[in-house]
Formats: structure tokens, C-alpha cells, sequence
């Protein structure tokens, strides 16, 4: 498996070399927008439960594409690649994870587009199955961090208190509501760490299937949780003072509307998706 992750970073070389990054939009600060939060029903939210063999199986002919469809995915994997020979040359260095998912966990958090594109990407994906197959192109990373996550929870099955800071939306959220992210999410157990992200909306969660990931983050110091899109939470407090809105949230359950959709097309009786009651209630 650690031929596969290798030879992944000679693919991403290589279609680096023959394509050019697009350059990134600017926009002017036009003051910060208003948002509903929900439950993000259109969230690309795949949890792979009983598939994840299958989908080890499938992985590397889609990966080769969308290395090809999106360069600065390519290049962000590239520089997560050498970044993980760094940090995990020996097994014990890492050794919860398969070589791919330690790399898909570090171009998460490497500073690039990549990351934004991802999560917008994740946040509408699953709003059918043909817009997942043919216009969701980041298959391969979101099955590795899912996975990821899931492998790192294992070994450390508890909650987390954490903070998100977020800058240009002011999000709006009822007490007693359900809601999710719909997206991988980062935060961090220092409330220090997350105000140079931003203070337009602080949320203040208790996270029972967010992992601290800092061993595998490129910024050690946020001491960062990731969230997966599928974990749902309560609204239990919302306010907003002086401009700022602050949204306590706290773990309910997880749920997800997809269960291995890449394989659907092969006949497969994977289902639709799962709900479970959490730890956080």
C-alpha cells in the first residue's frame, strides 16, 4: 500500500508538469453575508459501511483522473506526500493509518485552495447520484479521510471541546435545531488558535466523532479536530453581541443520506445511507 501512495505522488508530479495553476479570484470585502445553518441535505456524506474493501479496490483508477481534472489537487498531494516521508518514515511513527490516508489527512490541511474547493465541492455533491459520479471530483480524498478519521477515532473513541472561528458569514441558528457542516470542518481545542480565522461567528462545539488530527496537520500549533460532514449537532445556545454571533453546539448523532455510492453502478446492495445515536447527548 505504501507503493500505491508513492506512486501517487509520481502521477501528481507529472500532471503538474504539464498543466498551470489558474490564478486565484480576487474578491473585495463586501462586510460579512448572513447564513442559515441546517442539515445540509445536499451534503456529498458517504460513511463506505461495508464497502470499504470494495472501494481500496477502486480507488487508484479514480484517483489517476482526478489528479488529471484538478492541478492544484495534484500539487497539494504532491507537497502533502513529501511532507508524510518527513514525518513517518518508520511504521510507529504513523501507525494508525495506511500511507494514503496520513497524506490525504495532511494536503487537508495544507494552505492552498485545494481545501476550499473541497469542501464546496462536498457540500453540494450529493445531491443526486449522477451529480456525485460525474461532477464530484474529489472521490478518492473524501473516502481517505473518511476512512482517516474513522481508523483515528477508533483508538480514541471519546468527545472534544473545540472551537471554529469564521470570518465573512454571520450564520443563524435556532436553539433546540439540528444542523450539520456538511463538510470536512476544522477546529481546534485552543479558542486562541481559531480567531485569526476569523470572529464573524464563533461556534463553541462538543464533537464526538471529530478527531484531533495535530500529529498529521501542517500547523501542529492549532491543535486542530476535523469533523466529518455525516456528524449532526444541537444548537444549545445562539447569540449575537456587538456584531458577533457565537453558536454553542453539541454532538447528537451521525447521519448520512449516501452509503457506498461509487459502487452502485457495479450492483452492489450498499443501501442509503445510515443514522446512529451519538455520545453527546
Amino acid at each position: 500500500m505504501e507503493l500505491l501512495a508513492l506512486c501517487w505522488v509520481l502521477l501528481a508530479g507529472t500532471l503538474l508538469s504539464t498543466s498551470a495553476a489558474s490564478s486565484a479570484l480576487q474578491e473585495g470585502d463586501l462586510g460579512p453575508i448572513m447564513k442559515q445553518m441546517d442539515m445540509a441535505l445536499n451534503s456529498f456524506d458517504d460513511q463506505y459501511e461495508g464497502c470499504e474493501v470494495s472501494m481500496w479496490d477502486e480507488i487508484e483508477e479514480v484517483n489517476h483522473t482526478e489528479f488529471s481534472r484538478n492541478s492544484f489537487y495534484a500539487d497539494t498531494w504532491k507537497k502533502a506526500a513529501k511532507e508524510w516521508q518527513k514525518r513517518c518514515r518508520r511504521p510507529a511513527d504513523c501507525p494508525q493509518l495506511r500511507p494514503e490516508q496520513a497524506i490525504a489527512v495532511l494536503a487537508y490541511t495544507a494552505a492552498s485552495r485545494m481545501c476550499a474547493r473541497f469542501n464546496a465541492a462536498t457540500r453540494q455533491g450529493g445531491r443526486t447520484h449522477e451529480d456525485y459520479l460525474h461532477s464530484y471530483h474529489f472521490k478518492t480524498l473524501h473516502f481517505l479521510l473518511t476512512q482517516a478519521l474513522l481508523d483515528l477515532r477508533a483508538s480514541q473513541p471519546r468527545c472534544y471541546y473545540v472551537y471554529r472561528g469564521v470570518r465573512g458569514i454571520r450564520f443563524m441558528a435556532r436553539r433546540g435545531m439540528s444542523v450539520r457542516f456538511g463538510q470536512f470542518t476544522s477546529s481546534s481545542r485552543s479558542k486562541k488558535a481559531t480567531e485569526k480565522f476569523g470572529q464573524d461567528t464563533l461556534f463553541v462545539m462538543k464533537t464526538c466523532y471529530g478527531v484531533p488530527i495535530k500529529q498529521l496537520s501542517f500547523i501542529e500549533e492549532e491543535d486542530e479536530v476535523l469533523i466529518p460532514p455525516f456528524e449532526v449537532f444541537e444548537v444549545t445556545n445562539f447569540s449575537n453581541v456587538n456584531g458577533r454571533t457565537k453558536i454553542r453546539l453539541r454532538s447528537k448523532e451521525k447521519m448520512s443520506t449516501h452509503n457506498c455510492e461509487l459502487l452502485k453502478p457495479l450492483g452492489g446492495q450498499w443501501g442509503r445511507g445510515h443514522q446512529e445515536v451519538g455520545l453527546g447527548l
